[in-house]
C-alpha cells in the first residue's frame, strides 16, 4: 500500500485554500493536489465542493 499523508480534522488555512484554487485552476489531478496539500483526497473533494471549485477529472 502507498504512503499515507493525511492529517485528521485540521482546519483549512487561507494559504491552503489559495493553493487549492491555484492547483485546481492548473488542471492538476486530485491525487497530486492531495499530496501537495498533505490532505486526503476526500478532504480535498469535500472542501472543493463546499467552495465551488472545479477539479479536473483526468482519464
Amino acid at each position: 500500500m502507498g504512503e499515507r499523508f493525511e492529517r485528521h480534522k485540521q482546519p483549512w488555512t487561507s494559504e491552503e485554500l489559495a493553493k487549492l484554487r491555484t492547483l485546481a485552476a492548473k488542471g492538476m489531478a486530485m491525487k497530486a493536489i492531495a499530496k501537495a496539500l498533505t490532505r486526503s483526497e476526500e478532504s480535498i473533494k469535500d472542501r472543493a465542493k463546499a467552495d465551488g471549485i472545479k477539479i479536473a477529472k483526468l482519464r
